[in-house]
């Protein structure tokens, strides 16, 4: 299996199976959230997984700071967010094993998510498909500036390294939890208007890549 970049003029809606994990990954700041308010008509308000059309749940981790921060407002932000990811990740794993079709945001610097919830997904019967928003590290630390939380210097490095690791293997075929992977430019994902899924037998149009 081999990562397809997009092109700009290829990606103007992405068609999955019925039934499958969608994980749209990227560097913190790289717009994940943003990617998915505009498809799904999010708000940035929603403190719990949004139903979309034919059923998809729609999980932002953004969901989980807002569940947690009304909860623990006097508590600094750093110390929520193990609570956060943890809440995160359990809200997808949990959709997964209700057999929903889900499209959700993940920190995907952390292959160790990668693989766990691929395995997941495998074990379920379904299949879990990347989306990988790549885009150059200024760009990313931009996203943080404008959404008010930076994370530190130490930390974003961190993770500049491990995502290029990442988009590397993507690119080489050798990234083996996803059924497919799709790399797209943040030129090419403000192109994407819609993420569909589809029975197994019907993926006319453009496919997973």
């Amino acid at each position: 299996m081999a990562a397809t970049p997009a092109s700009q003029a290829s990606v103007n809606e992405l068609r999955y199976p019925t039934g499958s994990l969608v994980m749209l990954s990227g560097l913190p700041g790289a717009g994940k959230s943003t990617l998915l308010e505009r498809l799904y008509s999010l708000t940035g308000e929603e403190s719990e997984p949004v139903v979309a059309e034919g059923g998809v749940l729609v999980i932002d981790s953004r969901q989980a700071r807002k569940r947690w921060g009304r909860v623990l407002r006097p508590v600094p932000s750093r110390l929520q967010t193990p609570l956060v990811h943890t809440t995160h990740t359990w809200r997808v794993a949990r959709a997964v094993m209700g057999g929903h079709t889900v499209v959700a945001h993940t920190r995907g610097t952390w292959p160790h998510l990668l693989y766990g919830f691929a395995w997941l997904a495998r074990r379920m019967n379904r299949d879990m498909y990347l989306i990988m928003l790549d885009v150059e590290p200024e760009t990313a630390l931009a996203g943080q500036h404008a959404r008010g939380r930076v994370i530190s210097r130490i930390t974003f490095a961190r993770h500049c390294r491990r995502w290029r690791v990442l988009v590397d293997r993507a690119s080489a075929g050798s990234l083996p939890p996803a059924a497919g992977v799709t790399v797209l430019s943040r030129t090419a994902a403000a192109l994407v208007q819609h993420i569909r899924f589809v029975p197994q037998a019907d993926q006319g149009g453009r496919p997973a890549s």
